[in-house]
């Protein structure tokens, strides 16, 4: 964004950090892995664990929540490895982003992987099975993200880093831990309808319907149903940063 540099301070509200009031280089210059998940509880917990795969921390230590000063995100570091909570669904992952790369740019990073984990509605697989998406789609089943923006309807691609796909597979058939699939992630602006669910407080189609529509997704390629992947392949594409 080449305003940024009209800018005398950039203030990160959302995660209470500023470029006048931190030394984001000192603070997260080393980082080359940032890991997002909805819930700041499981980032923490992510955050200890690597802590201990990395040799960086074990039983008993604490990890201080870099964004203390506010309630809306928690932020966790350890060694190259950032994790960051984002909340629930495209508005709240949205504002989480914009933050998180302008944090990433003001700290002078290079060769960045971010990668989005939680849990999401699999669809023909196994529960447990661990999907790593290809591509985001929408409800339609288009990969594409569709936002208004001054007005007009702005449509990006919703495309994911394809070896970025293969070394994950990868890692998953060296561990043997999980059923594991590439696939692509529906994307859907709610958790009740969007998805086909029938125990809403609305619902104005049957069973019937919804294994039919579900059956479409599945025929389309996509193996997973969640609320946020749409905006992150989006702005992980725009920004040119390694996402999945």
């Amino acid at each position: 964004n080449p305003h940024l540099e009209k800018m005398k301070e950039d203030i990160l509200y959302h995660f209470a950090l500023g470029t006048g009031t931190h030394d984001f280089p000192a603070l997260f210059g080393d980082v080359k892995f940032v890991c997002v998940g909805g819930s700041p509880s499981r980032m923490k917990a992510f955050i200890a664990y690597i802590a201990e795969e990395l040799g960086l921390g074990g039983p008993g230590c604490d990890y201080p929540n870099i964004c203390v000063g506010t309630d809306r995100y928690a932020m966790y570091k350890v060694g190259p490895v950032l994790s960051v909570s984002h909340g629930m669904g495209i508005p709240s992952i949205s504002i989480m982003l914009h933050e998180l790369i302008k944090l990433l740019h003001h700290a002078k990073c290079s060769n960045i992987t971010i990668i989005r984990i939680g849990t999401s509605g699999g669809i023909g697989l196994e529960p447990g099975s661990v999907v790593i998406t290809r591509q985001s789609v929408d409800a339609t089943f288009k990969p594409q993200f569709e936002q208004v923006i001054l007005g007009k309807t702005v449509i990006r691609s919703t495309n994911l880093d394809e070896e970025l796909a293969k070394e994950l597979m990868q890692c998953s058939q060296e561990i043997s831990q999980f059923n594991t699939v590439i696939g692509n992630t529906m994307c859907t602006l709610d958790f009740y309808e969007g998805q086909g669910r029938l125990d809403g407080a609305i619902c104005l189609y049957n069973e019937e319907e919804k294994l039919r529509y579900l059956q479409e997704a599945y025929d389309s390629g996509v193996r997973n149903i969640e609320m946020e992947s749409s905006v992150f392949a989006a702005m992980c594409s725009l920004s040119g940063v390694k996402g999945k």
